[in-house]
């Protein structure tokens, strides 16, 4: 009996363990088995193939959208044609270390009341640059992709290119310190910018809301100190030479993130800490509202633990059952009410406020993927990559009604879906037998 026993335990045992590989070897081979992961990759590099601005809806090329889809282009296109895109960013660099926006030729920089204030240098004679004030994420951008052309070029000599008598390295560290010197709140020790909906670059009290003004509501959020902390990272992985200055900052700027940003009781981060007061209406709980982009970033980030992303991601599906949003990409939930935005565009799940962006869902998924959520991850994807296929192309946003919106070809969109994609393969190889 006594032999017996032992060895039902063992095979119990042995079973156990073996379970989960099962599973894992189970999701690995529906993964490799997907054509539609197949043709959304070679649906991305069409799109990248074309050409470098945001999308068909934009002259420019925007450094937050390049940043996105940097590493699929470096697959696609000759890496010099990546640096020079890269280049005009630092050729259009501010005396303070301010980074544009966007850069067009300057032929199309066509000066409009209300429109663009374009921005010129000696060292840039082909394009003109531009910057939305109210944003504080294009210099965390712009070393993010720098970053990220080099991982996958290996080309480390780029950083010791001079461009107008100062090295890549310098420029990006100016970049930095632009933001630390003129983007700083002391209080809160952490970046300020105007107050926009989560990761947005549109602000309440003017009818397009790019710039900062006099009627401007300053305010932290988390997702641009989240940017700023991953280009710290970047920043210090690429010149080791100044780790110890950026590292100590990097720290109490992590700190003060979970310290004034995260709400323990609701377990999310606050959408807005004012420098001032709230622009919204009195009766409007913005506290309630949950920040999708901004979390998603601040994971990546490194801000919060496996526990913490599991629940970020419940609460994420959970708003989109309770929305009816389509996936999630959804921005926020709840969303502004009607009229706080003077920018039309920004109704209730509208466009920022509350639209359905792959842009940031597909961000999301590669951070469930790194964090362990691959089955998760591969299942709230499949809704993004079903719908590309449907509207045949990858579109800037999505209505609640899972219409496509804005720009097509939107390259940002294809740039995350790939690298998304990319990652559940690379899960696929380690796992699959």
């Amino acid at each position: 009996m006594t032999l017996r026993f032992s060895l039902i335990i063992s095979i119990c045992t042995l079973l156990a363990c073996q379970s989960p590989v099962s599973e894992s070897q189970q999701l690995a081979e529906r993964i490799s088995q997907d054509t539609l992961l197949q043709t959304i990759k070679t649906m991305a590099r069409k799109t990248v193939q074309s050409g470098f601005n945001a999308g068909d809806g934009y002259g420019e090329v925007w450094i937050r959208d390049y940043n996105t889809f940097i590493t699929l282009a470096t697959e696609i296109h000759p890496p010099d044609q990546i640096k020079e895109n890269l280049r005009v960013f630092f050729r259009l660099q501010g005396i303070d270390g301010n980074i544009v926006d966007g850069f067009i030729a300057k032929e199309k920089a066509t000066a409009a009341e209300g429109g663009y204030v374009y921005i010129h240098t000696p060292l840039e004679l082909r394009f003109a640059g531009h910057k939305n004030t109210v944003e504080t994420d294009q210099e965390s951008s712009l070393v993010q992709a720098v970053y990220k052309y080099i991982k996958k070029t290996e080309d480390h000599s780029f950083l010791q290119e001079t461009i107008g008598n100062e090295a890549v390295a310098t420029r990006l560290e100016r970049a930095m310190d632009f933001l630390m010197q003129h983007r700083y709140n002391e209080q809160y020790g952490l970046l300020w910018g105007a107050t926009t909906v989560d990761w947005g670059d549109v602000q309440p009290e003017h009818s397009w809301g790019v710039y900062l003004d006099d009627n401007t509501h300053y305010a932290v959020d988390i997702y641009d100190n989240a940017m700023f902390l991953i280009a710290l990272d970047n920043l210090t992985a690429m010149v080791p030479g100044i780790k110890a200055k950026w590292d100590t900052i990097r720290g109490h700027i992590a700190a003060n993130c979970m310290r004034h940003l995260w709400d323990k009781k609701r377990q999310q981060f606050i959408p807005h800490l004012y420098l001032g007061e709230s622009p919204f209406p009195t009766d409007f709980d913005e506290s309630e509202v949950y920040y999708h982009g901004g979390t998603a970033v601040a994971i990546e980030a490194g801000l919060l633990s496996k526990e913490q992303v599991g629940q970020a991601l419940g609460r994420m599906v959970a708003n989109v059952k309770e929305s009816g949003a389509p996936t999630i990409g959804l921005t926020i939930y709840p969303t502004y009410p009607a009229g706080s935005f003077q920018n039309p565009g920004m109704y209730p799940y509208g466009y920022q406020n509350g639209g359905d962006w792959d842009w940031f869902g597909g961000r999301m998924i590669q951070q469930l993927i790194r964090h362990g959520f691959v089955k998760e991850a591969y299942e709230q994807l499949c809704p993004m990559l079903t719908r590309a296929v449907e509207n045949n192309g990858f579109y800037e946003w999505y209505s609640i009604a899972n219409e496509p919106k804005g720009s097509g070809t939107f390259r940002g969109a294809a740039g995350v879906l790939y690298d998304a994609i990319k990652l559940l393969e690379d899960y696929a190889e380690t796992h699959h037998q």
